[in-house]
């Protein structure tokens, strides 16, 4: 019940903003722990998947084939009835099954796609960005405890990306969570942690962390910062 009411009161959008705190290692390294513990969260390919499901369903899911509260509970923060509710749970069980959903493994693959998505960018040509993008791609951004985003679909997470890659923010590559990344930094300071989900060569799951006060707890000396 713990977790029915801090649902509640957070609110559905806060749940879907909110990122973890990532764990950042230089480009190319990653501690063997940091990696155990991406692991041992609920799988990655699983993640992926859960995050590019409507808010409802991820909701409906999760609280009950997590956390096994009842239908009728979950109903009210879903607004939805009790059988409408297990519908969502039961169509995103049915998407999970079918989805595709496991990420490319090799850094050097991953880090390719991540260059390739800064540099499109860079080069301001929209359709060369849209190129590097899986068509079902997620972006997930974390300003503040108010201030949270996501965005859905190749163009959509476009537009958005291209405010990375202005002149005067500085894309330093850096192992996010285990996974190719890279952290952003503007007159020697830095503003965002970016996470990357790389499938089939292309992005499909973007995490940008930019909470100046969460970013000015992490540890990002391996990368030259503050």
């Amino acid at each position: 019940m713990n977790t029915l009411r801090d649902c509640r009161g957070q609110g559905r959008e806060e749940l879907v903003a909110q990122l973890p705190d990532p764990i950042v290692d230089a480009p190319g390294e990653f501690d063997p722990e940091h990696r155990a513990i991406l692991a041992d969260a609920v799988g990655l390919a699983l993640f992926v998947v859960l995050d590019t499901l409507p808010p409802a369903e991820r909701l409906a899911l999760v609280l009950h084939d997590v956390f096994a509260v009842p239908f009728d509970q979950i109903a009210p923060i879903v607004e939805r009835s009790p059988e409408a509710t297990r519908k969502l749970a039961s169509r995103a069980r049915r998407r999970i099954r079918q989805a595709d959903s496991v990420p490319d493994t090799d850094m050097a693959t991953q880090r390719e796609a991540v260059d390739a998505f800064f540099a499109a960018g860079r080069s301001g040509d929209f359709d060369r960005l849209v190129s590097v993008l899986h068509p079902d791609v997620v972006l997930r951004g974390d300003f503040g405890p108010d201030a949270g985003f996501r965005a859905e679909g190749a163009s959509a997470v476009a537009k958005l990306a291209r405010n990375y890659a202005a002149p005067e923010r500085e894309v330093r590559a850096a192992t996010v969570n285990g996974a190719a990344g890279a952290v952003i930094f503007v007159a020697a300071q830095a503003t965002a942690v970016m996470g990357f989900v790389v499938r089939d060569g292309l992005v499909a799951a973007i995490d940008v962390l930019a909470d100046p006060g969460r970013i000015a707890k992490l540890d990002l000396s391996v990368l030259g910062g503050w």
